[in-house]
């Protein structure tokens, strides 16, 4: 009997694109971030297709199926990226978190312009 991966139809690894990460055929959506969609943010296979409207059904069940086949080696490189941001933001804190902790009064007053600003009818 033989075998037939459509798997290898719908994720590839490209060595200078996208870090050489598994990503959707043809597009720059990575394994991983349809993992995170999935498992982190709680969102049906549907549900990504929606917000990635170039891809299909199929290519987000076959990164699924790719992450559940190789998913110690995915949440490894999830967990070093989400340490790599943390410790971006802890040594280089927002333009407005430094405004609110050098004056305070200045970051009320922009803090009220931006809420102004959102309910304004355009």
């Amino acid at each position: 009997m033989a075998t037939v991966s459509s798997i290898a139809e719908h994720i590839v690894i490209t060595p200078g694109t996208c870090g050489g990460r598994p990503r959707i055929a043809g597009h720059r959506i990575t394994v991983q971030n349809i993992v995170i969609c999935h498992e982190q943010m709680g969102m049906t296979p549907e549900q990504i297709v929606e917000d990635y409207e170039t891809i299909t059904l199929a290519d987000v069940h076959a990164a699924l199926v790719y992450f559940y086949d190789h998913r110690d080696e995915i949440q490894t490189d999830i967990r070093r990226e989400e340490e790599l941001c943390k410790e971006i933001e802890a040594t280089h804190p927002s333009l407005l978190e430094t405004i609110k902790q050098k004056d305070p009064e200045r970051y009320r007053q922009a803090v009220e312009r931006l809420r102004a600003d959102s309910f304004d009818e355009p």
